[in-house]
């Protein structure tokens, strides 16, 4: 079992910047952020294979948006830069630890076994 404690969220004005920390309890071959806002489904933002480095960033954050990782810390970071309004929602953590993402699109949430409680980011105009 993995737990993750995300961190970082907050309130900032459009154009502003804020970094997202998932801390997680052990190995995950994948961690990803996904986020929702009111009324809308739950969308992928940025997938990375730990370790490995490789990172998938989704088109509507693309150049905006980066992820990292921390081996030594278990730390999964999302640097979101240029806020906008519409980047307004949770913000999820998850961890594939098993590796299900291969099988699919690394956007496939069902792929995630394991989810932190959400950081709310609030980006106003």
């Amino acid at each position: 079992q993995v737990q993750l404690v995300e961190s970082g969220g907050g309130s900032v004005q459009a154009g502003g910047s804020l970094r997202l920390s998932c801390a997680a309890s052990g190995y995950t071959y994948r961690a990803a952020w996904f986020r929702q806002a009111p009324g809308k489904k739950r969308e992928g933002v940025a997938v990375i294979s730990t370790g490995e480095g490789s990172t998938y960033i989704a088109n509507s954050v693309k150049g905006r948006f980066t992820i990292s990782e921390d081996n030594a810390k278990n730390t999964v970071y999302l640097q979101m830069n240029s806020l906008k309004p519409e980047d307004t929602a949770m913000y999820y953590c998850a961890a594939d630890p098993r590796g299900l993402s291969r099988w699919g699109s690394v956007w496939l949430q069902d792929a995630y076994e394991y989810w932190g409680q959400g950081t709310q980011v609030t980006v106003s105009s």
